[in-house]
């Protein structure tokens, strides 16, 4: 088994965030290679293997990995097992990955920066979510103070034509800005989310997945037979 090609994180504390790509796995197309996600037509056994793969290219412990059943909504959950639903995981207990599964909506990261006991966030925002409030369900459940956070791989302003049902709820609550020619910036839609929360530390990717057809898989680009990438936490 080759190194994994991740995206990394340096968070401010002891963690360790990484952004998986579509590559280094073991599934056949169209979940060529390094397919996260269940809820496919992918093998299970080859999902399996994918994630055993990513738990240990970060030094995780792969049956220690926690995840929900991502349902577009706002609520985040303290890691208790698998399969709850719900948009987002906290925790606070090292070693405890968390894993969210995306192919165009955003993965962010949120962590403790104040000094006192770790714990980390790992949030899958569409805009669904980020209009129902799971950006700011995360903050709380961190207790909001000195907070950090990073938005990883997801669809971008160059690609995400959207209609008035929903450009008109983001042009109320974040401006007209981050609507451009009848496209969506949720990158700067998910970063204002965070700062309103009280979230002064974030970093931004700025990578899209519909575009980078090599690197990762995008629902919008490829249709409903399309792996799903990852964000991977845990406190160290």
């Amino acid at each position: 088994m080759g190194e994994l090609p991740l995206l990394r994180w340096s968070a401010p504390g002891p963690y360790d965030v990484a952004f998986s790509t579509r590559l280094g796995g073991v599934s056949e197309a169209p979940y060529d290679t390094l397919n996260l996600g269940r809820l496919t037509d992918d093998a299970p056994e080859l999902v399996a293997e994918n994630r055993r793969r990513l738990c240990l290219a970060v030094g995780a412990d792969p049956d220690a990995l926690r995840f929900g059943r991502q349902v577009h909504g706002a609520v985040v959950r303290r890691a208790r097992g698998q399969g709850r639903p719900g948009d987002g995981l906290w925790t606070d207990a090292p070693g405890e990955p968390l894993l969210v599964f995306t192919a165009d909506c955003l993965p962010v990261a949120l962590v403790r920066a104040n000094g006192e006991r770790p714990a980390v966030a790992a949030v899958h925002v569409g805009w669904r979510g980020l209009l129902a409030g799971v950006v700011e369900a995360a903050t709380a459940a961190l207790g909001g103070s000195r907070l950090a956070a990073v938005i990883g791989p997801g669809i971008g302003p160059c690609c995400y034509a959207v209609g008035d049902e929903v450009a008109g709820p983001f042009r109320r609550r974040f401006g007209a800005s981050v609507l451009r020619d009848g496209k969506l910036d949720l990158w700067s839609a998910a970063e204002r989310a965070l700062g309103d929360a009280g979230v002064a530390d974030v970093a931004r990717l700025d990578l899209c997945t519909a575009c980078d057809e090599t690197r990762f898989f995008s629902h919008r680009r490829d249709g409903a037979r399309t792996g799903r990438q990852g964000l991977i936490a845990y406190v160290a």
